[in-house]
């Protein structure tokens, strides 16, 4: 950073620093001087709310580790300890399991919000690439996390999901025993999943800062999805977003603590209270709420497929199903490039709008039904609803821009402000 770059600080310590090491400088123009469109909602909240909840599983995973044993034999009793006899190990621990659904909660609300808000398109299709990467990094985290307290549902989730890997043609079998780590979900897969468990955490805020650098060269988008023009379309980050966005923390983080405190297993399973038993099958394994839609998606694939006239199976439902939620999230990937409407925001686009709804209600009719055996009628409404999902994606995003007739745009942030003010 150039010198006349730099900022003149009141603490003298602090301008010492600067002077040799200008990082208080680039923290000033970064994240307090730099420009933010004027009309930002609360919806933007969660992208911060986000990253204070990564600190905040990285701090408390730390704690655990101290205490974590990573073995079969152990892992369990030693979760039982955190909670009974480590000082606060009770709260940590509920602060840690919780704080994923929390994570996960602010993640799905900020990609919903971009959604809605075209976020993902240009010139921000390598900050949405890099948010669906940070997705699909905190899954494998979340999973492996999950595994690690060898409670029943811990043992046989690993062992369901960890298979579906076996369907993958040639290779399949030898990925499976790759992450098992032998011939069975045991110690080895134990101690492979905690210590990616550890490090995993620790990628995603190196993918994080990428997404964060992205974001200050291509701008942040806001509710009305056009670019800044004139310097009063814009306003510095701080103090006006800072505020907003501890407004939305402290809220956030009273609903956080009501769970903690008041409903701690409100969002788990009772059956992870029980040590892992691999003679013993629960009557239904389901993973984590956060990730049910996508297992609604799993298994909405019944059938085999085969070649024509034959008996030899083309893919099956297993491979099918696979494809189909590995696909459920590249759709996400896509978007910059399905959806080529020159508008960006929902806002001016009226069945867009409308079609973004039905996509937020059927994402939770499939959690819903991830939850429920898979039988009977709820298999019927998981494949519409998963078929209503890839239309919105496949046919409703390439082809609604060329029937669309979207609301005029505003001149500029500032004069939309304004007028509605």
């Amino acid at each position: 950073m150039a010198s006349n770059d730099r900022v003149d600080f009141k603490n003298p310590v602090i301008n010492w620093i600067d002077e040799r090491l200008p990082l208080f400088s680039l923290m000033h123009k970064e994240y307090a001087a730099f420009p933010t469109p004027r009309n930002f909602n609360y919806w933007w909240n969660f992208g911060a709310i986000a990253t204070v909840m990564l600190i905040v599983m990285i701090a408390t995973g730390i704690f655990l580790a101290m205490y974590y044993t990573p073995s079969t034999d152990r892992a369990f009793t030693s979760v039982e300890r955190i909670m009974r006899d480590v000082n606060w190990g009770w709260m940590i621990r509920y602060i840690h399991m919780n704080g994923a659904s929390m994570f996960f909660i602010a993640v799905y609300i900020h990609i919903f919000r971009g959604v809605y808000y075209g976020s993902y398109k240009r010139p921000r299709e390598l900050l949405w690439i890099l948010g669906v990467i940070i997705l699909l990094l905190m899954m494998a985290t979340a999973f492996m996390g999950y595994v690690l307290p060898w409670g029943q549902m811990s043992f046989w989730g690993a062992t369901v999901i960890t298979n579906l890997f076996s369907a993958i043609p040639v290779i399949g079998n030898a990925i499976v025993t790759w992450l098992w780590g032998g011939f069975a979900v045991d110690n080895p897969t134990l101690n492979r999943f905690y210590a990616l468990h550890y490090l995993l955490p620790f990628v995603i805020v190196g993918v994080v800062v990428l997404h964060v650098s992205a974001l200050h060269i291509s701008g942040s988008n806001n509710p009305l999805g056009i670019d800044p023009k004139t310097p009063k379309d814009t306003v510095p980050f701080h103090p006006y977003y800072t505020a907003k966005d501890g407004f939305g923390l402290t809220l956030f983080f009273l609903f956080y603590a009501f769970v903690v405190f008041y409903a701690p297993n409100a969002l788990g399973d009772p059956d992870n209270y029980i040590v892992a038993n691999p003679m013993a099958t629960p009557q239904h394994i389901v993973p984590e709420w956060y990730f049910l839609p996508f297992y609604a998606i799993l298994r909405t694939f019944t059938v085999d497929i085969h070649i024509p006239f034959t008996h030899i199976v083309l893919i099956s439902s297993k491979l099918g199903g696979v494809i189909l939620m590995f696909s459920a999230i590249l759709m996400l990937l896509l978007m910059p490039w399905l959806d080529r409407s020159p508008v960006r925001s929902a806002v001016f686009r009226p069945i867009y709008k409308l079609l973004f709804w039905v996509l937020v209600i059927d994402c939770c009719v499939l959690g819903y039904l991830g939850g429920k055996p898979p039988e009977g009628a709820y298999v019927i409404v998981g494949q519409i609803a998963t078929a209503l999902y890839f239309m919105f994606f496949l046919i409703a995003l390439p082809f609604l821009p060329k029937i669309e007739k979207t609301r005029p745009l505003p001149k500029s942030i500032s004069e939309a402000v304004l007028n509605k003010n």
